[in-house]
């Protein structure tokens, strides 16, 4: 067999596969584009809750001057038992309403909503019980059991402002006396969803963020202090002495420091406000076809010069 005959062919498959290579990688490149932006999770949609600082199933009890602000709305209510104790040591720039009320009732029916919708979020990484200590980044994370925050729990968004942080507890969340959570590179607390199989327990002067959705109960122990919500289904909301502040996520109009930041100040009721739904699409506007572009092209640049270079040496070969 005539050999030249035979390295030209082998040759001329050789090409044919790094031009096959080349084409995957771009495609390749493109879906690991494609499926990075569909990861991204939608918020939780609060519906009417997003208005309570605290909504609660049996009554909400209060020691101590407790006081609640925040651009989102800081309302305290519950149904169907409309009870709320200590209610006159609550200071708040919402609504406080001490009986069954229509609007109280309407929330509780989007919580439910809300509740179910974050303990169906997947895919989940599972977690040990404590996440004292660790730093988290945006996603979806699950314990079939119980949480615990001692120490210090990071969030990190890693600059990206709608990063979105779902933590699913099977049953209990608690945090130990002074447990703290850092948000860094620009995380927000109105991003953190806490869903509660049971009920939560916050340790003294404990430093909360985000929305807490529990089956049961909620206790706030002394000093205690929440970005975020109080949200309790079916079960009594206790607080002591506590401080919750309830915001909207901020947007680029919104970005530079107003008078509306300010908590208790006066403010028009959809300012900065951003609208979600369940159904929303995921964020596709930061797709990167840079990376993508640039493999490609490269594989191909280098695919095409040896194509070229083994037809100047064998231009007999058609």
């Amino acid at each position: 067999m005539d050999n030249s005959f035979t390295t030209k062919k082998q040759t001329s498959r050789l090409f044919v596969a790094i031009s096959s290579l080349a084409a995957s990688a771009l495609l390749l490149a493109s879906m690991g584009s494609s499926v990075a932006s569909f990861a991204v999770q939608p918020k939780v949609d609060l519906g009417l809750a997003e208005s309570f600082a605290v909504l609660a199933g049996s009554g909400i009890t209060n020691t101590g001057p407790t006081t609640a602000s925040g651009s989102a709305g800081a309302d305290f209510g519950s149904s169907p038992t409309g009870t709320f104790t200590g209610d006159v040591q609550v200071t708040t720039s919402g609504t406080k309403y001490t009986a069954v009320d229509a609007a109280v009732t309407a929330a509780k029916v989007d919580l439910t909503t809300a509740y179910n919708d974050a303990a169906g979020r997947t895919p989940a990484t599972t977690v040990t019980a404590d996440l004292g200590g660790q730093t988290l980044t945006a996603g979806v994370y699950k314990s079939a059991s119980s949480l615990a925050v001692t120490g210090t729990l990071t969030l990190d968004a890693e600059n990206d402002p709608n990063a979105v942080f779902i933590f699913q507890a099977g049953s209990t969340l608690t945090s130990a006396s002074s447990a703290t959570i850092a948000l860094v590179n620009g995380a927000d607390a109105c991003n953190v969803f806490w869903q509660v199989g049971s009920s939560a327990t916050f340790g003294t002067d404990t430093v909360f963020v985000g929305h807490v959705l529990a089956l049961t109960s909620i206790t706030a122990n002394t000093r205690a202090t929440f970005q975020g919500q109080l949200l309790a289904q079916n079960g009594a909301v206790t607080l002591d002495t506590n401080t919750i502040t309830n915001n909207l996520c901020a947007t680029a109009a919104s970005a530079t420091p107003t008078a509306s930041a300010t908590p208790g100040a006066s403010e028009t009721p959809d300012e900065g406000k951003v609208t979600d739904t369940g159904g929303q699409l995921p964020q596709t506007e930061a797709f990167d076809w840079l990376t993508p572009l640039a493999i490609g092209l490269g594989v191909i640049g280098l695919a095409t010069a040896g194509y070229l270079i083994w037809r100047r040496r064998n231009p007999e070969t058609k």
